[in-house]
């Protein structure tokens, strides 16, 4: 549940909740009441008006007259035809809200109050009414006025009846009052803790299982997962909380990834370029010692120095490329290429090197002669000459061959560059383009390379729109394939 529409049901409840459990209060105690007062004072009556301070009064002062009229129609009706007496019981009445009535046959005989008898006087109860029999009071609800009737007959035989007339005030009884008092406290305790068991198990919980979590993040305990037990803007947070957590595990696992193998880097680097420095440094000395004694071994001296100062300038050329790659900042001048003429040239400049290390070279261009590309020309040809070298170090055969064919694909022109060298292992094989990655974990000095060749190979092909893989087998050889798509001029 969202947190808005939480906040908006706890407000309407906390209105509604306690006036509606009031409600149910009071008209249960006031049915309580009235049941209590219909068993303590036979009134028959279901009207709230009922649960007055007056019915206490009455209980206490008019039921004892009540009580002594019944037993002096028992004993000897006829005083009550005498108004003297009757006069003295009003008397008796006087601030109890109280008066009496008394009835001759359908005639009015005594009562000590017109106006108010004037207007109950005809709604009476008849003489010998059984709804009255037992002393069983009857309620007027429109008039607050409770009556009870004892029935006589006068001296001359006539039916007579005389009533006690009692006023019930609506001011709402001490116990009542007490009561509702203790029923409102429970009621607003019980919605206390209902309406905050509610928003703690909704908000507050949820929100200290995120203030727990973020802690263990703090702590840079990355492992502590949250699954959402809320709904809404809360579920959202748990959710952006996950993310947040994979996401710093990620970066955290690849920086501890990439630490290692710039750790890797640096020993690869220094032990590659350890050696051709150890080698420059020692045929530097001997010619300087003068063991280089003839223009000849000079000349051999001077050539295996350039070879190893070339080496140390290929590994810092590969280095600036892998700082571009670790940074995203390889320069790239892309233009129109046409194929044929572009891998025509590449052959011709890479044919020569490779037939002084007596490795043949064939070449195959498969495509039209206008199909077109766009690419870095600098770039691409760092590639083929990657992975040329890349074969040229691998092939351990007298007689080394490289073949180089140009495909077409429709749409894309697929590159294969393919040795016959000692292959790669199948395990090895989808592994060979990450960076740092090499076969010879032994590291033969005489190979060389700093395990990057190839990853910086996939970084350009990539970043040219393309992909590449490879494929091989142990002990024949290994090709690499690589895609780039054609240039199409938009048509009008």
């Amino acid at each position: 549940m969202k947190l808005r529409t939480r906040l908006f049901i706890t407000g309407i409840m906390i209105v509604i909740l306690p006036l509606f459990l009031t409600s149910i209060a009071f008209f249960g105690i006031g049915m309580s009441i009235i049941h209590m007062q219909k068993q303590d004072y036979d009134i028959e009556t279901t009207s709230y008006s009922m649960m007055s301070e007056d019915m206490q009064t009455f209980g206490e002062a008019t039921e004892e007259l009540f009580n002594e009229l019944q037993n002096q129609a028992d004993k000897d009706s006829s005083v009550f035809a005498d108004k003297d007496y009757l006069g003295t019981l009003c008397e008796r009445l006087k601030g109890k809200s109280s008066y009496i009535i008394v009835r001759k046959g359908n005639a009015l005989y005594y009562t000590n109050n017109e106006l108010a008898t004037s207007k109950l006087f005809n709604r009476l109860p008849s003489f010998g009414d059984e709804t009255m029999a037992g002393g069983t009071g009857y309620y007027y609800n429109d008039m607050q006025k409770l009556v009870k009737q004892i029935d006589f007959n006068f001296q001359d035989g006539s039916e007579g009846s005389i009533f006690l007339v009692t006023k019930i005030n609506t001011i709402f009884s001490k116990s009542l009052v007490l009561d509702m008092t203790i029923a409102i406290i429970l009621i607003l305790f019980f919605t206390s803790i209902m309406l905050t068991r509610w928003i703690n198990q909704g908000v507050f919980k949820p929100i200290s299982e995120l203030n727990v979590a973020m802690q263990h993040i703090a702590d840079g305990d990355l492992e502590y997962a949250l699954t959402p037990s809320c709904e809404g803007e809360l579920a959202d947070n748990y959710k952006n909380y996950e993310e947040m957590r994979l996401r710093l595990k990620e970066t955290a696992e690849e920086k501890l990834q990439n630490d290692k193998k710039n750790r890797e880097l640096i020993s690869n680097i220094s032990h590659d370029l350890k050696t051709p420095i150890t080698a420059i440094k020692g045929y530097v000395e001997g010619i300087i010692d003068g063991v280089a004694d003839t223009p000849e071994k000079v000349d051999k001296y001077i050539k295996t120095i350039y070879t190893k100062a070339n080496d140390m300038d290929k590994l810092i050329n590969e280095l600036t490329i892998y700082s571009g790659i670790d940074s995203n900042r390889i320069p790239y001048n892309f233009h129109k290429i046409n194929v044929s003429e572009y891998f025509k040239d590449c052959i011709e400049d890479v044919g020569l090197d490779l037939e002084s290390k007596n490795i043949e070279l064939n070449y195959s261009n498969l495509v039209s002669e206008d199909t077109m590309i766009i690419a870095d020309p600098e770039q691409l040809k760092r590639v083929i000459n990657n992975i040329i070298g890349n074969s040229i170090k691998y092939i351990e055969k007298e007689k080394g061959i490289i073949d180089i064919r140009i495909l077409d694909e429709l749409d894309s022109i697929r590159v294969e560059i393919e040795d016959n060298g000692k292959g790669i292992a199948t395990k090895d094989l989808l592994n060979i383009f990450e960076r740092f990655y090499r076969t010879d974990t032994s590291r033969n000095s005489s190979k060389g390379g700093s395990g990057i060749g190839l990853s910086i190979v996939k970084k350009i092909i990539e970043d040219h729109g393309g992909y590449i893989w490879a494929t091989s087998k142990e002990g024949e050889g290994t090709c690499l394939h690589f895609v780039i798509r054609k240039y199409r001029e938009v048509e009008g």
